[in-house]
């Protein structure tokens, strides 16, 4: 009684291993993944170095970081965009975007990307947080050309949304 069981288990194993060769060989033993799509450059992206009034418009670096940005922490919704004034400063040798989302990840807006001395200054939101929402400003530095992460840095905050 023993013997038949441990042979039908083997029949079993081996009759598994079978089904999942012919299943890798049928799809050439490769999965299939998405193409990657570069993101596109802001069409509203301006040349210079913005000016603004508020005084939350700071200076974003960090020791080992290989650039520099400039955005408004102080992030006031009207309607559904907010200006943030994100700025990659003149001398950066990357490509940058910014991009906004709520506590659980989900994107609420962003930016296009910006070469180096270009500054956009709103961002519109696809979804508006409410007001005193715990938001995240994650900025993603990019190699010109290959598109290869050069690294990226998230500041917390909070929206303010106004009526």
């Amino acid at each position: 009684m023993k013997n038949k069981s441990v042979c039908i288990a083997a029949v079993v194993c081996l009759l598994s291993l079978a089904v999942m060769a012919a299943a890798l060989t049928a799809t050439g033993g490769e999965q299939e993944t998405a193409a990657f799509v570069p993101p596109a450059f802001d069409a509203a992206a301006v040349s210079g170095t913005p000016e603004p009034a508020d005084e939350s418009w700071s200076l974003i670096y960090q020791e080992g970081m290989s650039f520099s940005a400039h955005v408004c922490g102080r992030v006031v919704i009207s309607g559904s965009s907010a200006d943030i004034y994100f700025t990659n400063d003149e001398g950066n040798e990357v490509w940058m975007k910014l991009r906004i989302m709520d506590s659980d990840g989900n994107i609420l807006g962003e930016t296009g990307l910006l070469r180096p001395g270009e500054y956009v200054q709103s961002i519109t939101f696809d979804t508006v947080p409410e007001d005193g929402a715990a938001i995240k400003m994650k900025i993603m530095a990019y190699e010109p050309e290959t598109y290869y992460s050069a690294g990226a840095v998230t500041l917390n905050t909070t929206a303010s949304v106004i009526s």
